[in-house]
């Protein structure tokens, strides 16, 4: 997503692969309805984006205390959200009676920059992990759609392509938003890396078989002792990388950290519509997009968004100033001195 001629321009991600198309928000109820319904999403991204829709609230003249709320309540989990609005609204004084609307535009952009930066950084310490032809498993995507250009556990991935390195990457279709099997799939695709796409299941008989390498995946909120949310289904596959001896990596900028929150129990998970769960989406064969009920009428769900895995699964961390280990003491340290990594 982008700030372009006052507004918020964004990619629709609710329509990928089937259509590339992109959408404008001029307000900030429609920044917070593109965030809460998914069109735009992942965690870096979606801290970018409010962080602009405070930007738009000072051209709108809309308070940016309410804008400020109402943004930060449309995801729960993702800290990066927070990171973002806060970064913007600590940036712009008052000028008169009114915010400063060319500082705080100034933040938003630094933001979404330093964004983008901090994903090519992971990518150039996470590729230093990959031997040539590794095969990577990855859940949910954690790409250019999730983290503004390079991704966060793609970006090794697109890394070490780029050098020559030739890795396979196994895409878990991540129900029951299928976002590896709608947009990490379609970003292999256009990146030419070789890739199968597979059951959210079928990773831990993968690795039994000896068929994975690594696995890397993203986050959404990493608290002081390591404990991780991403995506649901992120847990079993890092249950099964220890039970196999195969590494298990979280590439994340380090906006991600939440050194505020001491565990994983304290991190809130988002519960989404039951919806989610029950009705697919797909292309039809004359083309249509078109959804249809797969449980029945009577069926009642419980859709959490998120897991959280333990840090004692997690063999270490892939951020922009390096590889962090996945203890509180290492977290700790990385943020009092972050260029020793």
């Amino acid at each position: 997503m982008w700030w372009e001629g006052g507004a918020v321009g964004y990619i629709d991600q609710r329509l990928l692969p089937h259509r590339f198309e992109s959408a404008t928000a001029s307000t900030v109820t429609q920044v917070a309805e593109a965030i809460t319904g998914m069109a735009v999403r992942g965690a870096p991204t979606i801290g970018v984006m409010a962080a602009y829709g405070i930007a738009l609230a000072t051209t709108t003249g809309e308070s940016l205390s309410d804008a400020y709320d109402t943004l930060l309540s449309t995801r729960p989990t993702a800290v990066n959200l927070k990171v973002g609005l806060d970064t913007v609204m600590a940036a712009g004084p008052d000028v008169g009676d009114k915010p400063d609307a060319a500082a705080i535009l100034g933040a938003a952009r630094m933001h979404d920059n330093s964004e983008v930066t901090a994903a090519r950084d992971i990518g150039r310490h996470g590729a230093k992990l990959l031997a040539h032809g590794s095969r990577v498993l990855t859940h949910c995507n954690a790409g250019w759609m999730a983290a503004q250009d390079w991704g966060t556990a793609t970006s090794p991935i697109y890394t070490g392509a780029r050098e020559g390195m030739n890795p396979f990457v196994w895409v878990s279709e991540t129900r029951p938003r299928l976002q590896g099997a709608r947009i990490t799939a379609w970003e292999m695709v256009n990146e030419g890396i070789d890739h199968r796409l597979i059951a959210d299941s079928a990773g831990a008989q993968l690795m039994r078989q000896r068929k994975v390498d690594i696995v890397i995946t993203g986050a959404d909120r990493i608290a002081a002792n390591g404990d991780t949310a991403n995506k649901i289904g992120t847990y079993s596959h890092a249950l099964a990388a220890r039970a196999n001896g195969i590494p298990f990596y979280i590439a994340t900028p380090l906006t991600t950290f939440d050194t505020d929150t001491p565990d994983g129990e304290s991190i809130p998970i988002e519960e989404r519509d039951e919806d989610e769960m029950v009705f697919v989406e797909g292309l039809t064969d004359t083309g249509e997009i078109q959804r249809v009920r797969v449980a029945p009428l009577e069926t009642k769900v419980v859709n959490p968004a998120f897991d959280v895995t333990p840090a004692t699964l997690i063999t270490g961390f892939i951020t922009e100033v390096g590889v962090i280990p996945a203890t509180p003491d290492a977290i700790a340290d990385v943020f009092r001195h972050p260029i020793r990594w």
